[in-house]
């Protein structure tokens, strides 16, 4: 592998980072939105199968009571 000096390094990471295309603000702010919401919908979830595993253990176990 051919060895570069450092400013031929920081030369060609500049020139890569031109490249980059950013995310709007409208697309960060929909995509933020929507890890929120799907965060919200699998702790629902979760929830929702701990409470069923929970019954089924104390049915189970006798411990409900």
């Amino acid at each position: 592998m051919a060895k570069t000096n450092p400013a031929q390094f920081v030369r060609e990471v500049r020139q890569e980072a031109s490249k980059v295309t950013w995310p709007t603000r409208k697309e960060t702010g929909i995509s933020t939105a929507m890890v929120f919401v799907f965060c919200i919908i699998a702790a629902i979830f979760f929830l929702a199968v701990d409470q069923v595993l929970q019954l089924g253990v104390k049915f189970l176990f006798g411990l409900g009571g």
